[in-house]
């Protein structure tokens, strides 16, 4: 039996690490573009004047979400392992 790849060997180090990481990125990046969708149709109510008395909050909560988002999948990028 042959010995195994080192390349083979770093990827499954790196996987043993740190788990679904690249599901939990995905994610990240799904909830940050649903976010921005979800941001940019409240802006457009607001210009229509359709928004009602709670828009601010509501676009500022999807604001946030891709703040969050975006900020989580960074530290992901910056803790992993090269």
């Amino acid at each position: 039996m042959s010995p195994p790849d080192p390349s083979y060997l770093s990827r499954l180090r790196r996987e043993a690490q740190a788990p679904f990481r690249g599901l939990r990125q995905v994610f990240y990046l799904v909830f940050a573009a649903s976010g921005l969708m979800g941001g940019f149709i409240l802006f457009l109510k607001a210009i229509a004047g359709h928004g009602g008395e709670d828009i601010g909050w509501s676009l500022a909560l999807q604001i946030g979400v891709v703040v969050v988002m975006l900020s989580l999948w960074r530290w992901e990028q910056q803790r992993s392992p090269k």
